[in-house]
């Protein structure tokens, strides 16, 4: 019996182009507050998943889920104001 084995990640393993770029490593700290709200959000429902959600468990939910979206919002307009040359609204 021959294993059948894949050439590809032989090949690619050490390429240089594998490893994020500087733009990369930028865009993903921006979004940065974005990802940790989210998984804040995340921590909140799944508390909730093995039993009956308490009122404390829902307001925990709204934080979260408020939190989330003012990140996203944040990010939303700090990249509209960025995008936007010369200033024009």
């Amino acid at each position: 019996m021959n294993p059948i084995v894949t050439v590809q990640d032989a090949v690619t393993a050490f390429a240089d182009w594998i490893e994020p770029t500087d733009a990369e490593l930028d865009a993903i700290e921006q979004e940065m507050p974005v990802i940790l709200a989210d998984v804040d959000l995340l921590d909140a429902y799944i508390i909730t998943l093995d039993r009956t959600p308490t009122e404390l468990d829902a307001r925990r939910i709204r934080r979260a889920r408020r939190r989330a979206l003012a990140a996203r919002l944040e990010l939303a307009n700090r990249t509209a104001s960025t995008s936007l040359p010369g200033g024009a609204a």
